[in-house]
């Protein structure tokens, strides 16, 4: 099948299935009830829309990265009612595929890919920060597999998570980066708990998880025992990727085309400010766009995108912030004076901060393209040769 061909096929089941943003009034897709969303993705991967690069023997559809961009650009006018499955099919499933068993691509894949299992990514610890090697989360040893015990937070989508991609401290008497091994985990065992942290926004799209006394079967390791971090760079490249490059969406709420509409509405398109504030908003949105599709088509060629998925993120990140303030000079007491036509830009700007932190904060981004793009020296790392259990944790 050519671009074109996908293309012909595409777009009129998008318009036969699929609402645009302009008849929903939503902004930036949305979860929708599970139910919802799981019969919609299964509609969507029936009809070849979704695993569009992975292999037919894993339930893809053994399409090119050509394919996924034109998917991409077609459907950033619409509603789809999938974001529930953003996390598992952007970051567990790529690490399956690249890292897992053949048992474990034929046994979790088909089911990821078409919405069957929702699957979440266990990373962020309460007293890790940014140092992700630094997690305290323990499996250990036993006849038929593992336990595991440990907290996490800041999942997204546990609430409604089957499995999860999780690592964990398997050899405390080596150093920090070198006991780590990622598990595949039933999100259903009792032994684990899931509850709902609030933010600004009043909405609840983080957790925090528990684990306790968790059992793991052997052939729950997601590459190889003790060389998890490998695993953990591997998804994160995916993350940050995924983030960076997932292209323009045109109902954006800080995003040109919804700025000035709302701008229009409220007769500010006059104002000579406005117009050269929203001027820049458009140079800089077209700006990420040309990057991602440029860092999509590298990919297509086969030139793997790696450390500079930090670099969109990064950039995807600092708009966000930046767009942030425009809004605010703009609208200026509008926004916080309970307009109902500015909730979603509220929304927006409220989080952007996190935005900022998740997938690594901006300063760690910055870090790696400045040492695995540019090739600057690394910074000093004083603990990086000390066995975990020797290094001391202020509390």
């Amino acid at each position: 099948m050519t671009t074109d061909e996908f293309r012909a096929k595409a777009d009129p089941w998008l318009k036969a299935n699929a609402k645009p943003f302009a008849e929903t009034g939503d902004q930036q897709g949305r979860e929708g009830p599970l139910d919802e969303s799981k019969a919609f993705m299964k509609r969507l991967h029936a009809a070849g829309f979704a695993g569009i690069t992975y292999p037919t023997e894993y339930g893809g559809q053994g399409l090119s990265p050509a394919e996924q961009a034109a998917w991409n650009e077609l459907v950033a006018d619409y509603d789809l009612p999938i974001g529930v499955f953003t996390i598992g099919q952007g970051m567990p499933a790529p690490t399956i595929l690249a890292l897992g068993t053949e048992e474990q691509k034929r046994r979790y894949l088909p089911k990821l890919l078409s919405g069957e299992e929702v699957w979440c990514q266990l990373f962020s610890e309460p007293d890790g920060g940014s140092d992700v090697a630094s997690l305290q989360t323990s499996a250990t040893r036993t006849e038929t597999g593992w336990v595991l015990n440990g907290q996490k937070v800041w999942t997204t989508v546990a609430q409604h998570a089957d499995y999860g991609a999780i690592i964990a401290r398997t050899d405390p008497t080596v150093p920090k980066h070198a006991g780590i091994t990622m598990f595949i985990v039933d999100m259903h065992d009792p032994g684990v708990t899931v509850r709902p942290l609030k933010v600004a926004t009043g909405t609840s799209p983080f957790n925090e998880v528990f684990f306790d006394g968790v059992p793991l079967p052997a052939d729950a390791v997601l590459g190889e025992v003790d060389n998890g971090w490998h695993a953990t760079v591997t998804m994160l490249n995916f993350e940050r990727i995924m983030i960076g490059t997932g292209g323009r969406r045109r109902a954006n709420p800080l995003g040109y085309d919804n700025l000035a509409k709302l701008v229009t509405e409220r007769g500010l398109n006059s104002d000579t400010h406005v117009r050269r504030r929203l001027a820049e908003v458009y140079a800089r949105e077209m700006s990420l766009d040309a990057f991602g599709q440029f860092l999509n088509a590298d990919s297509a060629a086969g030139n793997p995108i790696g450390a500079r998925g930090s670099a969109a993120k990064l950039a995807g990140a600092e708009y966000g912030l930046w767009a942030s303030t425009v809004v605010q000079d703009i609208f200026g007491l509008d926004l916080a004076a309970g307009d109902n036509s500015l909730n979603a830009v509220l929304m927006a700007v409220m989080s952007q901060s996190g935005m900022s932190t998740a997938g690594g904060t901006n300063e760690i981004q910055r870090n790696i393209v400045a040492e695995r793009v540019l090739g600057l020296p690394k910074d000093p790392g004083v603990d990086k040769s000390i066995p975990f259990n020797k290094i001391k944790f202020s509390r």
